[in-house]
């Protein structure tokens, strides 16, 4: 198993909540996601503001899902408003 985990941090003053919510409903719609999380930091002033972890069986499907349409869709509002990112991929 594969997990997905995705850091960022946004513009100040930026609303990220469409980002997170449509971010959080790709689960269920992309069939190869198998477990999906969106949590935002505890923490104000924080590195990241949030954070994404989602499973997926194998690196293929996290190709076939950063490319599916749909994420394509939410990672577009994520660029307006986020000034940094980081990824990493890791067996579980």
């Amino acid at each position: 198993m594969i997990r997905h985990i995705v850091m960022w941090k946004f513009k100040e003053g930026a609303d990220p909540s469409e980002f997170l919510s449509r971010l959080e409903g790709l689960y269920g719609t992309i069939e190869c996601i198998r477990a999906l999380s969106v949590r935002r930091s505890a923490v104000e002033n924080a590195e990241f503001d949030a954070v994404l972890t989602s499973d997926f069986d194998t690196l293929e499907d996290v190709e076939r899902y950063k490319t599916d349409p749909r994420h394509m869709e939410v990672a577009a509002l994520c660029k307006q408003i986020c000034v940094s990112r980081c990824a990493i991929d890791v067996e579980v």
